[in-house]
């Protein structure tokens, strides 16, 4: 090992003669998870073009590959990933061929799995430098880890491969930086206790992309421009969007602890916001100042609520869970692969401009870009496309930093004509002229003026050339790190329990996942969310589904958050009974008990005045034999929390009869033929308008159990005697046949507690023996679910 560094600095110094006279001294770089698919990707290609860039400038380079593998199978997997790569096209093929195996003799494979290891990696690198007389500059430890390994490998940097006294150390950590703010503290405080704040590197990659390192930049060349304008008198909304085709297949461990959230938007969204909105210091380059301006910024954020974001989940997310984390068929996932979220400033500047951030997975294109919208007063009256753009004032007014990809596929900062023609720095930025088949926003690219880099850079070699100099300002500090996890924890945790929306990917999402800001809040514009149904072969393996929307056993779903489901049913109900009144003059529904409908009972009672309740008849699909002001009364409920409170004439309800002559269901009283008679004297063809059921964790409905003697098969009585599992037993209940008569049947489900009822329902076939619920299918009617998100998706 000592033998093959003495050679690799020796030939170094041999074969790059247009080195300065006098080096800088040399620089140490160590990258931990060598062989990972980050090194891979990125990694080492940055390595090797921070080598190209800084071989004439002075310093000396050794790299140290490290990972946990033993010496020869570890050695073999990093020069796998070196093989590939790749110097820039202004780089001549020879010198590439030079540059290339220079490098490569410079990089040596180390175990680094204990604190001998690292003392030993520290011995090496001291006893080259002395027998090649070279002076220590300092050392880069590029931690390409899990975060989970951050601390150990810390203390045993610190303590035994620290440089020494007068030479630098730098360490660079990839995100995330811990889970939520306690996390991200802990972490922070853990760290803290080896390194000094100006030794860490946070590396958000997000801000070494060329349009992104740009916006500061913009914002300070054009002040003149923009200091009139970039305020809530002419900022209609920001966008900061990145969207992604691909899923998460083979990274499902790491998606399920942190979700698109804490992925995308705690970091590199953020950050992005911060750079659009924060104050622009006087000097930009004084880091100092821009992070005091960054953290003023978060502390003007207003606070997230729920009702500051919709979130999502493709439909493909929880089969990748279940077969890569071998979680059991009855496992969901409440993790969201969606989330636009509405950030909003408490300030002179941005006070009611909305800041939205939106990121997903399986969307319909792979695109990044800020798009900044400004108002516009103006009304045209000439056609538009008789109007020179740099005049015409009806034409949108925006500002865009393209990241990359999309239809654009580079990089680059565009300017609506109508706006002003930007400053833009020469050599680094050019301007384009060509594509006119190319629309962005709704506007050919003609109608901006268009900046591309005059050199694409990748990311992580933008970032390391930083890290390499020192310069800290497009880093995490730990001040920053803290603040955006106080802002968004918040938010996580009032979310944690909740269901995202399905969504089938892709194109096919069509206007599901649009979502619209009301009033301070934001919520899918698209009312009714995915429905389960069971698979296209009818078979029922566990866990198998098939989402469409709007459709659960083959009929109508209505989905949604409790609370906006029951004004759903309850609209829906005001609805049917204004059509049937004028069909016929009257409108005849019957209501199940239980505890469903005590909520449907209190908005319709104090919020739908205009219900016609003089023309309403009232039925009761199921009694419990109990007197009727019995609290176990499904009468006595519907009179205490409905009838009450709304002016229903008295010959317009229909308790059932379970307590005649002083008795209770007895069978010689005959209450059930009585109850038929009287439905079929006034309901012609005993066809009510509404049917409203519920189902029982069991799948009964109404007071329909499982493997009933009487009521579930065709032919039979349209009111019935039957027999309940829980007290009190005897029950009086509609039939299913009875059931199936109604021009429409709504059946409402509520809670966490009913989902495994759904799930088993929305598989099972027409088997009402076994779940009575599967057996009600009106003859001529219709039949809708209204299922709460926690009932549906668990």
């Amino acid at each position: 090992m000592l033998l093959r560094a003495t050679i690799c600095a020796a030939f170094f110094f041999q074969v790059a003669p247009i080195l300065a006279r006098e080096a800088r001294g040399h620089v140490s770089v160590v990258l931990l998870g060598a062989t990972g698919d980050l090194a891979k990707k990125y990694l080492w290609q940055g390595l090797f073009q921070l080598y190209l860039d800084e071989v004439s400038h002075g310093h000396t380079f050794t790299f140290h590959g490290g990972a946990q593998s033993e010496p020869e199978q570890g050695r073999k997997l990093m020069y796998e990933r070196l093989k590939d790569l790749a110097c820039p096209p202004d780089v001549a093929p020879d010198r590439c061929a030079v540059v290339k195996d220079q490098f490569l003799r410079l990089t040596e494979y180390h175990r680094l799995k204990t604190e001998q290891d690292y003392a030993a990696l520290d011995r090496e690198i001291r006893t080259v430098l002395t027998q090649e007389g070279l002076e220590e500059a300092g050392r880069i430890f590029y931690l390409s880890v899990p975060p989970f390994a951050y601390v150990d490998i810390a203390r045993h940097i610190n303590s035994s491969c620290r440089p020494p006294a007068g030479a630098w150390l730098r360490v660079v950590l990839e995100k995330p930086f811990g889970h939520d703010l306690k996390s991200g503290q802990d972490l922070a405080d853990e760290l803290k206790a080896v390194f000094q704040e100006e030794e860490i590197y946070r590396v958000d990659h997000y801000l070494g992309k060329q349009a992104v390192a740009h916006i500061l930049p913009f914002r300070d060349q054009n002040r003149q421009h923009l200091k009139p304008i970039w305020n809530r008198h002419h900022v209609e909304r920001v966008e900061i969007v990145l969207k992604e085709t691909v899923d998460v297949k083979n990274r499902t461990s790491f998606y399920e602890e942190y979700g698109v959230i804490r992925d995308v938007l705690q970091n590199h969204l953020t950050e992005v916001l911060m750079l659009l909105a924060m104050e622009l210091p006087e000097n930009i380059s004084n880091t100092e100042d821009v992070l005091r301006s960054k953290l003023q910024t978060f502390a003007s954020l207003r606070s997230l609520e729920k009702s500051s974001a919709v979130i999502g989940q493709y439909e493909a997310y929880n089969s990748h869970v279940r077969e890569e984390l071998q979680k059991g068929p009855d496992y969901f996932s409440s993790t969201p692969t969606f989330a636009g979220v509405l950030v909003q400033l408490d300030s002179l500047r941005w006070e009611g401009v909305p800041f939205i951030l939106t990121s997903g997975k399986v969307l319909d294109e792979r695109v990044g870009y800020v798009r900044v919208l400004f108002k516009n007063r103006a009304y045209c009256v000439q056609r538009e496309t008789a109007q020179d753009p740099e005049l015409s004032q009806c034409n949108p007014k925006q500002l865009v930093f393209h990241i990359g990809q999309g239809e654009l596929n580079s990089p680059a900062v565009l300017v609506s004509r109508n706006l002003f023609k930007p400053a833009m720095p020469r050599g680094s930025w050019k301007e384009v002229h060509d594509r006119p088949d190319l629309r962005l926003f709704g506007q050919p690219l003609s109608d901006y003026y268009v900046y591309v880099p005059s050199v694409e850079r990748d990311a992580y070699s933008t970032l390391i050339s930083r890290i390499y100099h020192g310069q800290k300002d497009v880093f995490i500090t730990t001040d920053n790190l803290l603040a955006s996890w106080g802002f968004w924890t918040p938010l996580l945790a009032s979310w944690a329990s909740e269901s995202p929306r399905l969504y089938p990917g892709g194109r096919e999402n069509g206007p599901l996942l649009d979502f619209e800001v009301v009033g301070g809040e934001v919520r899918f514009v698209t009312k009714e969310a995915v429905e389960v149904m069971m698979t296209a072969r009818g078979e029922q393996a566990p866990g198998e589904y098939k989402t469409i929307q709007s459709r659960f056993r083959q009929s109508q779903l209505v989905t949604a958050w409790s609370e906006e489901l029951i004004g759903r049913l309850a609209s829906d109900i005001e609805a049917a009974a204004a059509g049937a009144i004028r069909r016929s003059g009257a409108f005849h529904w019957a209501l199940s008990g239980g505890s469903s409908p005590l909520a449907l009972f209190k908005q319709l009672a104090w919020h739908h005045y205009s219900f016609p309740w003089k023309q309403t008849h009232v039925w009761l699909v199921d009694e419990r034999c109990v007197p009727l002001a019995d609290p176990e009364s499904n009468f006595g409920n519907l009179h205490e929390h409905l009838l009450r409170h709304v002016r229903v004439p008295y010959f317009n309800v229909h308790p059932m009869p379970v307590h005649l002559h002083q008795r209770l269901c007895v069978e010689e009283d005959r209450g059930p033929e009585l109850y038929a008679r009287e439905i079929a004297a006034l309901v012609a063809n005993s066809s009510l308008d509404l049917v409203l059921l519920g189902v029982g964790p069991d799948g009964h409905t109404a007071s329909l159990f499982p493997h009933a003697a009487v009521g579930l098969e065709g032919g039979e009585p349209d009111v019935v005697f039957t027999e309940s599992p829980i007290k009190p037993h005897q029950r009086m209940t509609f039939s299913l046949d009875l059931i199936n008569k109604a021009k429409r049947v709504a059946v409402l489900v509520l809670g966490r507690g009913k989902h495994d009822i759904v799930t088993v329902v929305s598989r099972a076939g027409h088997e009402p023996q076994k779940w009575p619920i599967s057996g009600v299918k009106p003859s001529s009617g219709q039949l809708a679910w209204y299922v709460d998100y926690e009932a549906l998706l668990g």
